[in-house]
């Protein structure tokens, strides 16, 4: 499970509908819907808010706003009820570090859209991130 800090606007199609299935994921374990994935580490930071719930949901309704962009037709109701107000912290590290994961990734599975984000230095964190002075999350796998 992979619940990137970037805006979804640089992902790839791929990258995209894959943040789209594993937040949907994401959002069943925090409802105590599911047996698996319940101590993900990526789900730290969720279960460590007020409203984690609120916060996935939230999370889950950007991705959906950046798939209408790109003419995809993701449910919307699979969102639930979205948290707005909320906003979740992240190291400039941690943005960082999984910039440059994805951009490793997406390098090998489509160079035409690498090429499109190679030039990208310092991205933008998905809306629900509040970006702070920081190195690597303790919470990822390095």
């Amino acid at each position: 499970m992979r619940l990137w800090s970037l805006h979804p606007q640089y992902l790839d199609t791929k990258g995209l509908v894959a943040l789209w299935r594993e937040s949907l994921l994401a959002a069943a374990v925090l409802k105590g819907q599911t047996r698996g994935y319940r101590h993900h580490p990526q789900l730290t930071r969720f279960r460590n808010c007020s409203k984690p719930v609120g916060a996935i949901n939230y999370f889950l309704g950007v991705i959906h706003e950046e798939s209408e962009k790109r003419g995809y037709h993701f449910d919307a109701g699979k969102t639930g009820r979205k948290t707005t107000s909320l906003k979740l912290s992240v190291t400039a590290g941690q943005l960082l570090y999984e910039w440059e994961h994805y951009r490793a990734k997406v390098k090998i599975r489509d160079p035409a859209f690498f090429r499109r984000i190679a030039k990208i230095k310092k991205p933008e964190p998905h809306p629900l991130f509040k970006v702070r002075a920081g190195t690597i999350e303790p919470w990822e796998k390095v």
